[in-house]
């Protein structure tokens, strides 16, 4: 196996991690934190993917799925590329509304399609190309995958701990 087998199968996971944290939950319960200042499962699920939509789409040099589709309006949100969630407080969260555990889903769905597409048809010397250079060390793509990986795993777990915590 390669590594870019490597990072397939594990951007190949996430969909289904996604699905167990959103099972079952209604728009109200999407929306609910299980305590002041915690994050609920429908924002969880919206950054996580935002995330990796921005990540990937600026390695891509292409428009992120959330600025070019349906999905913003759909989660009550302008589709503003620049808001991914990151820094986001008390009211930023609460304004962050799905329909419903579908279009998250969806939406995130189609976001790893476009991943596992593009991961496809990577090379090992293609993820040491540098992707941003506002750090020291500057970042790999490698580096930026992986980071994105990081980040997507931990929010859904967090997602299926906090289902646990309201549908308990």
């Amino acid at each position: 196996m390669d590594v870019t087998d490597v990072l397939t199968e594990a951007y190949g996971r996430l969909p289904d991690l996604v699905a167990g944290a959103l099972d079952g939950l209604d728009a109200a319960q999407l929306r609910q934190a299980p305590a002041d200042g915690a994050n609920p499962v429908g924002w969880l699920v919206w950054h996580l993917t935002r995330i990796q939509d921005d990540h990937v789409a600026d390695v891509l040099g292409e428009p992120q799925l959330w600025a070019t589709g349906d999905w913003a309006g759909r989660c009550g949100l302008p589709p503003d590329p620049a808001d991914t969630g990151f820094g986001h407080g008390p009211e930023q969260i609460a304004a962050v509304r799905p329909e419903n555990g579908g279009v998250l889903l969806d939406y995130h769905r189609a976001v790893v399609d476009r991943s596992l597409a593009y991961l496809r048809g990577l090379s090992a010397a293609d993820l040491d190309r540098v992707v941003d250079e506002n750090w020291d060390p500057p970042v790999t793509l490698g580096v930026r995958l992986v980071s994105v990986l990081d980040d997507d795993f931990q929010h859904a777990g967090q997602a299926a701990y906090v289902r646990g915590l309201i549908l308990r």
